[in-house]
């Protein structure tokens, strides 16, 4: 309901779609898609948790009609070095991201495929579309980032194999790997921090804007050729060790 998800939302209302958020906050989530206008709606859903997302993606599908395009971008950064002062990082905090970013991905694009299948296929047989957030710590990590790191490099390296299987169905998977991009979480930072993240991307020399996230998005939903891919938005930059 904010950030990345919030923008592609928009571009698909703009196109004529209609779309419904899922979030767990309930102020945010109706905020958003009261913003959007009448062919938007919210469901309060936790993506880590597989019976929320089941019972969201059939509300989802009844409202809708149906449902031709799911979008991942809920997540969270929790970060910290695994041998830290205070002593090994622990588990309890890595496995929640693991479950938020990695399986909650997992969940919403299964549960979303289960409808896409009984859509009527295009004239390249296309049914439906996924595309999940990544990120470019899934290649370049920071210290503390090893949870985070190992969650966005789960959801580049099951993208494959999915689109693979889903292929019979006539459903694409892809994945976005954004790189410092303006997030409520970034939005956050103070203004020089900000600043400071912008001018190591090499050019454009700024923080990614969440309209180009939804570009992104709007480029692979429209072109049936990509299939199976991870494409970096990230202005060049490669992340330094801390």
């Amino acid at each position: 309901a904010s950030g990345l998800g919030f923008a592609t939302a928009q571009r698909v209302i703009e196109a004529g779609g209609q779309v419904v958020l899922l979030d767990i906050n309930d102020a945010l989530g109706e905020s958003s898609a009261s913003k959007l206008g009448e062919r938007a709606s919210y469901i309060n859903t936790d993506v880590a948790d597989e019976a929320s997302v089941k019972a969201a993606m059939s509300a989802a599908s009844e409202t809708m009609g149906g449902i031709t395009l799911a979008v991942n971008c809920a997540g969270i950064a929790t970060a910290g070095r695994t041998l830290g002062r205070e002593g090994p990082w622990p588990s309890e905090l890595f496995n929640k991201v693991i479950q938020v970013n990695l399986v909650g991905s997992y969940n919403v694009t299964k549960e979303a495929a289960a409808f896409m299948v009984n859509n009527d296929p295009t004239s390249d047989g296309e049914r439906g579309v996924v595309i999940s957030t990544a990120s470019i710590a899934a290649f370049e990590g920071q210290i503390g980032q090893a949870a985070y790191s190992a969650s966005k490099g789960g959801v580049v390296g099951m993208m494959l194999p999915i689109a693979r299987e889903f292929a019979q169905f006539g459903i694409r998977v892809n994945t976005i790997a954004p790189g410092v991009f303006l997030t409520p979480m970034v939005a956050g930072m103070p203004e020089e921090v900000q600043d400071s993240l912008g001018k190591q991307v090499p050019f454009p020399p700024r923080l990614g804007r969440p309209e180009e996230y939804a570009d992104a998005v709007e480029f692979i939903y429209g072109t049936t050729m990509m299939n199976g891919e991870t494409i970096r938005v990230d202005g060049a930059i490669r992340m330094q060790p801390k």
